[in-house]
């Protein structure tokens, strides 16, 4: 049997070796067992068998072939069944045709066919040799296994070709793309874009060119991955269930296709071109190309104008040539327009982003204009152009630590050693900004990793930098052992000194003291001058670890070798003698610091508490007290970071002057402070006020509807913007239409009232900045709450009463919650006692109120807040509500009771007075207060008009009046108030007789009740007899003499009791 089959290869989609499908398997097999049955004729039965036996081994073969690369991954879908049962009518006709040649008449075991014996099978030559055979398929056609018009056979080998064809085909397309997708981002102009818009205008945008051409690139790159991914989900096609219908008509053109796609395909193993595909790069036009050589001769000759005309149309003709904006910025730089040029190089750069030379000649005007985010920009790409070049990472590293990134900046310096591993300062370098940004660990790795890879010797410098990075994280131990192996290695050297020095060091802290001063015996004062970074770090490390005594020695050796540097040096010899008990020393060596560091707060300090301690409490006020030509240094900005404006002088200031009682100077300093902290903590308890924008920051949000302007390059383009940021333009937009009409509004009115109208095109309202408060802690600490009551007493004491009252409140309000129960009765008690001494005590009714809540059944409370209440001026509706909130709580309280019932006679309102005094006079009977009040207030109801028992009502306020003189045992007070009744009734004669009764008593003198906030032990000064009525009664009385004629007597009577 002679048969040529072609075998189908197929690749996968990303490009593999080659893989035999099912279709050359069942070939090959067939073939072979071809031959084998034509060689085997005339064999006996056994051979007969032992073939039969290889043919079904071979037949399970197949079938399990067939059903591991074809079955399996179409075993989900309903078209993979139906392709299953056309392979098995393949297969048959392949078996039958096997098995002919073996068993013509079937199994019987016999071998004789008519057609075989003729010497053709179906077109196959009789009886070649399997060498001639092979021989003869090499040369001859291949030959159908079956003869049959439009066979299966036929379908798949026509199918066969064409795939491989289509595969062929669309490999190579598949590898453009890949070529094209690896290629990196390169700009290129778009229709719709004038290249001139990236030159012209740029300082009215705003907007840098570099930041267009980031923009842009965003874009791409955005636009690039969206592409991907929307390839990549449509290449997911959903399989489909195929309809019952569909099983048995599967062809053979379908079997082949569901192989392409389903089967495991080989991927090619031609490895793929990269870059460009050879001869697709377009041609320059030739009109072009003499054009750009005309520009070129118009620079030459330096026609400026005639080569930008050229080099425009070249620009509007092919606007993604590099060439023609090159020329263009040349000739721009010819004509010292120095902004275009650069505009147009940088064009020509993004064009040829390979370029290195453009971009550093960029980078390098960038610097010189201060362009710092455009000079980074091109430093990045001219590195992306040229990665190997070392300068301009090192241009990129020192970049980024003028912009204070330094975090990028070690890694720029770390792969400027990586380049190049001789640059030690790089690696120093990178170090440092890693401990800087703080990175210790990775900057001690990265030293250590350079030390290893030195075996021989490495940087002294290097181990420097590495033992101080140890020695600040405590690693004294790891530190020594570096410098000690240093040794080791250069043993035939001497250590540097100053290595010697940070060894001595860590011996130092490692408590070795013997050792360190071994190593520090170099240092003398007659070199010391040479080597004073190594005697200060010496003397500071022994000072840290409270070694005074050594530490001073070295410092003492520095003594006027500074220079400028004295003033530090005095202030560390003045904390040493400090330390020491030394004061006189450190006094003197302080003043001798504070000539050079006028500004050190806490060494002014010191020194002042150093004179207190030395009782010389005048001098440190005048150290801590601001230059008389200073203003506080609050008058000018220039000043205000000077010593005296600081908060700690302040604090100290006052309390020499509290301790001192200069309570004057001690208010001017501290109130001004506490007072702007409970301002500005007021401010910030109200919660964080909205801040209004400016008309330039509404005017950039509502450019977000209106597009970009006509001179910025995105025009044409929608802008991309958040549905929030939509909203915020559109509120921006009906904001700037309401000023405008307001505005319209206010010329109109100031026009028609004839004044000139002066127009504000800011309308830009100040913002009111984040003020910080003077004593951040005022609220918090104990100590300032009690600084804060010290205040207030000073205050007090002073008699500035509203400003005393304005901190009680502040604080009160504010601080509720941290200051302790005691401070605040003390807060309370001062803020009433200043109430009822101010003109309007209203600032003070809460205090007084907050008494009277603690301690309402106390006389004396009440009596203070009733004195309160007697100085207001209007009717206060608090009083009136905490009144008939404090009766219906404590029903059994009086003094609520006759408050109001004051309250009443005040306005003339006696029936109503009457009603609350007799409630009072049921709770108590016996009490003086309440019988007089109950008497005057029947008195003044029945003096009414529309009283009609008027004389009743007389008859029983003066019971009362009698029942009280009863109570006060016949006191003086009591006699003057029924000989007033009688006398404010017109009995006249019980009057005057009253009145000689209180003339003829002697009342002694009683101290005045103190209120609940007023200090007991204060002794005030009246003059004797302030309790006697006898002068009162005496004018009264000369008052009834006169008016009945007695002018004598009258006269006599002013004359014995009220004469001064």
């Amino acid at each position: 049997m002679v048969a040529e089959v072609k075998v189908m290869t197929t690749t996968t989609n990303n490009g593999g070796s080659y893989k035999p499908t099912v279709t050359m398997v069942v070939m090959k097999v067939a073939m072979t067992m071809s031959f084998t049955c034509e060689n085997g004729r005339g064999d006996n039965d056994e051979v007969v068998t032992m073939k039969m036996m290889v043919t079904m081994i071979t037949m399970n073969i197949v079938m399990v072939t067939i059903t591991r690369q074809f079955i399996v991954p179409q075993a989900l879908s309903l078209k993979g069944v139906s392709t299953f049962y056309a392979w098995l009518g393949l297969f048959g006709q392949t078996i039958h045709m096997l098995v002919r040649p073996i068993w013509p008449n079937g199994l019987n075991g016999n071998n004789d066919n008519d057609d075989y014996k003729e010497g053709n099978v179906n077109g196959i030559i009789d009886k070649p040799t399997r060498t001639g055979r092979v021989k003869e398929l090499e040369s001859k056609q291949p030959v159908n296994l079956m003869a049959k018009e439009g066979s299966d056979i036929d379908e798949v080998n026509d199918a066969l070709d064409g795939v491989g064809e289509e595969e062929e085909e669309e490999n190579a397309v598949q590898e453009e793309d890949d070529v094209e997708e690896e290629e990196e981002y390169t700009f290129r102009f778009k229709n719709g874009m004038n290249p001139l818009d990236f030159v012209d205008n740029n300082n009215d945008s705003g907007v840098q060119p570099y930041q267009r051409f980031e923009r842009l690139e965003q874009e791409a790159l955005a636009d690039k991955k969206r592409k991907a991914t929307e390839q990549c989900h449509s290449e997911e096609s959903p399989s489909k269930m195929a309809r019952e219908d569909d099983i048995s008509g599967a062809k053979i053109a379908e079997i082949m296709e569901a192989m392409n796609y389903y089967g495991v395909r080989k991927r090619s193993r031609k490895s793929k071109k990269r870059g460009r595909r050879k001869g697709s790069k377009n041609k320059l036009d030739p009109k072009l190309t003499r054009m750009l050589g005309d520009a070129t001769l118009h620079y030459a000759c330096d026609h400026y104008d005639k080569a930008k005309a050229v080099l425009l149309e070249v620009v509007r003709l092919a606007p993604n040539l590099p060439d023609s904006y090159h020329t263009l910025g040349l000739v721009y730089s010819s004509l010292q327009d120095y902004d275009r040029a650069m505009g147009f190089y940088m064009i020509a750069a993004h064009l040829t982003p390979k370029d290195s030379s453009l971009w550093k000649m960029i980078f390098t005007w960038s610097i010189e204009q201060g362009y710092i985010g455009q000079a980074r920009h091109c430093l990045l790409k001219a590195i992306t152009a040229d990665p190997k070049d070392v300068t301009l990472r090192g241009h990129l590293a020192r970049l980024y630590v003028e912009l204070g990134d330094y975090q990028k900046a070690a890694v720029a310096y770390e792969q400027v050693h990586q380049l190049c591993r001789e640059n030690v300062d790089a690696l120093k370098a990178a170090a440092k900004f890693y401990k800087k940004c703080g990175q210790v660990e990775y900057s001690i790795h990265i030293l250590e990793d350079y030390l290893k890879s030195q075996p021989d010797g490495a940087n002294a410098s290097v181990i420097d930098l590495l033992g101080t990075i140890l020695m600040e994280t405590k690693a004294h131990d790891r530190a020594l052992q570096y410098i000690e192996r240093a040794q080791v290695v250069n043993a035939r050297k001497e250590l540097p000194l100053n290595l010697k020095i940070k060894a001595g060091i860590c011996h130092v802290h490692l408590g070795n003291m013997e050792m360190a001063q071994v190593l520090f015996n170099d240092l003398k004062p007659e070199n010391a001058s040479k080597h004073i970074d190594l005697v200060t770090e010496v003397a500071d490390s022994l000072m840290g670890l409270e070694h005074y005594n050594p530490a001073l020695n070295y410092y003492l050796m520095l003594e006027g070798n500074i220079g400028n540097e004295n003033g530090l040096l005095y202030l560390k010899i003045a904390r040493c003698y400090m330390s020491l008990k030394e004061r006189s020393q450190a006094i003197l060596f302080f003043s001798k610091a504070l000539e050079t560091l006028q500004d050190d707060v806490g060494a002014r300090i010191t020194l002042a508490s150093l004179l207190l301690e030395e009782g010389k409490e005048d001098e440190a006020i005048s150290l801590l007290s601001p230059p008389k030509d200073s203003d506080s240094g609050e008058a000018h900005s220039e000043k205000s970071n000077r010593w005296w404006v600081d908060i700690r002088i302040k604090l100290k200031l006052c309390n020499i002057y509290w301790n001192r009682g200069m309570l004057d100077d001690f208010a001017d300093t501290i109130f001004p402070l506490i007072r702007e902290s409970l301002y500005v903590a007021t401010l910030r308890q109200k919660g964080k006020s909205k801040r209004r924008l400016s008309k330039r920051d509404l005017v950039e949000r509502v450019r977000v509807l209106d597009g970009p302007e006509k001179d910025n390059i995105f025009r044409g383009f929608r802008p991309v913007a958040a549905p929030s940021d939509l909203l915020k333009a559109s509120r921006a937009k009906k904001l700037l239409q309401k000023k405008a009409i307001e505005k319209a509004k206010r010329k109109a009115e100031a026009l028609a009232s004839g004044i000139d109208w002066l127009s504000d095109d800011s309308d830009d309202e100040p913002q009111k900045e984040n003020r910080e408060p003077p004593l951040c802690n005022l609220l918090k600490d104990e100590e300032h709450h009690q600084l804060v009551i010290d205040l207030c007493k000073a205050l007090a004491s002073l008699q500035r009463y509203w400003e005393a009252l304005e901190i009680i409140n502040l604080t009160l309000r504010l601080a509720h919650t941290s200051l302790s129960t005691e401070k605040k009765e003390e807060l309370r008690s001062l803020g009433a006692q200043m109430a009822y001494n101010t003109t309007d005590p209203k600032h003070g009714f809460d205090c007084v109120k907050y008494i009277v809540q603690q301690h309402p059944h106390s006389v004396a409370a009440w009596n203070c807040y009733y004195k309160v209440i007697s100085r207001l001026e209007n009717r206060d509706t608090r009083h009136y509500k905490f009144v008939r909130v404090m009766q219906g709580k404590f029903v059994d309280c009086v003094p609520p009771i006759l408050i109001s019932g004051h309250q009443f006679t005040l306005f003339s309102h006696h029936q109503d007075a009457a009603r609350k005094y007799l409630e009072a006079y049921k709770l108590l009977p016996e009490n003086p207060l309440v019988n007089l009040c109950v008497g005057t207030a029947l008195i003044n109801l029945a003096l009414g008009f529309r009283l009609q028992n008027k004389h009743q009502c007389v008859v029983q306020g003066l019971a009362f009046l009698y029942n009280n003189l009863r109570i006060c045992e016949n006191s003086q007070e009591s006699l003057y108030n029924i000989a007033r009744a009688c006398h404010h009734v017109g009995l006249v004669t019980l009057a005057a007789f009253y009145y000689e009764k209180v003339i003829a008593n002697c009342e002694r003198d009683y101290p005045i009740p103190k209120l609940p906030n007023e200090n007991p032990d204060v002794i005030e000064n009246h003059k004797p007899g302030y309790c006697n009525l006898r002068r009162e009664a005496a004018y009264n009385l000369h008052l009834i003499y006169k008016k009945s004629g007695a002018f004598d007597l009258a006269r006599q009577v002013l004359k014995d009791h009220c004469t001064l």
